[in-house]
């Protein structure tokens, strides 16, 4: 029997101190993992389980807010949207009537805004498990989250864009963004940038100024290396303004060159 190769395992303190002294993140930085069985994420050390029923923005949030470890079940969240989302349900393609005359104005909308949700396949997974980056406890975590504002997040873009560049295409898909940013993510393996909806925000406390991005940590950290040489070429958060009056001409010199 042909042994499997152990998943490779990142320096999640480094990570996160490197993104902190990068991009001066107010909101810690988490890590999720997805579980076949069970038993596999109630054996995560100091995990705890929920006593309520709760959105699955509610428990990222657990980690990214209070800094809990946090593992769940289908049973642990309040509905099928929320389940389907991370693949512990299957997609229910009536739910959107639910959302007619809340969310869409027709029956027709809400049957096209289900299916623009980015998904993660039903049947490969029982739980998941949320914990800070720096807790080590999900090492590898299958995606890291990081909360940021749009002028922290495009620098962490234009690193993973210094080598290898690609040009990114997100969608939105308005209400269930985290289709977005977790699902998306989970079910790629891609970066995937999100405007947090109204539940995230309600719900998940995410506040007003902040997006979010969900990548693998391969990703992160070809994103610091990236965000690290920009920096030393003087491309850096915080973005000093330069003033709108201003001759541009010497500031333009040291960034663009000719």
């Amino acid at each position: 029997m042909q042994q499997q190769t152990p998943p490779e395992q990142f320096d999640l303190g480094a990570i996160v101190t490197d993104l902190n002294n990068l991009l001066r993140l107010k909101t810690t930085v988490i890590g999720i993992k997805m579980f076949a069985r069970v038993e596999e994420m109630e054996a995560i050390p100091k995990i705890r389980r929920p006593s309520a029923v709760h959105t699955t923005d509610q428990i990222v949030s657990m980690a990214s807010r209070l800094g809990w470890t946090v593992g769940i079940t289908g049973d642990d969240l309040v509905g099928a949207q929320c389940r389907a989302v991370i693949g512990l349900a299957p997609q229910d393609e009536l739910a959107g009537e639910n959302y007619v005359g809340v969310w869409h104005g027709t029956a027709e909308d809400a049957r096209k805004r289900q299916e623009a949700l980015d998904v993660v396949p039903y049947g490969r997974y029982q739980a998941m498990a949320v914990s800070p980056l720096t807790s080590g406890r999900l090492n590898p975590p299958d995606i890291c989250l990081v909360y940021a504002t749009p002028g922290q997040m495009i620098i962490l873009i234009n690193g993973l864009q210094y080598t290898g560049y690609k040009k990114f295409e997100w969608g939105v898909v308005g209400e269930t963004a985290c289709a977005d940013s977790w699902g998306r993510a989970l079910k790629t393996g891609e970066p995937s940038l999100s405007l947090p909806c109204f539940a995230e925000r309600r719900y998940g406390g995410v506040p007003d100024e902040e997006m979010l991005m969900a990548l693998p940590p391969a990703h992160l950290v070809k994103a610091i290396a990236g965000m690290k040489q920009l920096a030393k070429n003087g491309l850096r958060y915080p973005i000093a303004p330069y003033g709108i009056q201003a001759d541009v001409r010497a500031g333009m010199g040291v960034s663009y060159k000719k």
